[in-house]
């Protein structure tokens, strides 16, 4: 496995996208990129598109004052406007931008890690503002 941030990063997304495939998502992409930005996944489910933020964590420091935050904290407006424009991109690409019934969701993946790197949670928001799934 790759070590550093870039590993981390992939496992985060591989645990994200094995969480969405039990839930009945289909990957149509990883990792694309535009000059807008990069969209980690984008899924399709019953007919809607899902432009996915994978952000993981390890060992977050719950109450110890180390770590970087939890994964939900790294979420900016900034990033969320990014992820917009990105999947506005996409969807122009395949054709689908002037189509009004086209519906799409900007959605956010939470992985959490202990400062060993097992797993503690895997969490889906299919919109960052809506309640979350746990998946573990």
């Amino acid at each position: 496995m790759a070590k550093g941030k870039v590993g981390l990063g992939r496992r985060g997304e591989a645990l994200a996208a094995e969480a969405l495939q039990r839930r009945g998502f289909t990957i149509v992409a990883q990792n694309w990129h535009c000059p807008e930005g990069e969209a980690d996944l984008i899924a399709q489910r019953a007919g809607e598109w899902y432009f996915v933020e994978v952000r993981t964590r390890r060992g977050t420091g719950r109450g110890d004052g180390e770590g970087y935050g939890s994964p939900e904290e790294s979420l900016t407006p900034r990033k969320l406007a990014r992820m917009e424009a990105v999947a506005r991109r996409y969807l122009g690409e395949q054709g689908e931008d002037g189509a009004q019934d086209t519906a799409w969701h900007l959605s956010f993946v939470a992985v959490a890690l202990d400062r060993a790197g097992r797993l503690e949670r895997v969490t889906v928001y299919l919109d960052p503002e809506g309640d979350p799934w746990e998946i573990l």
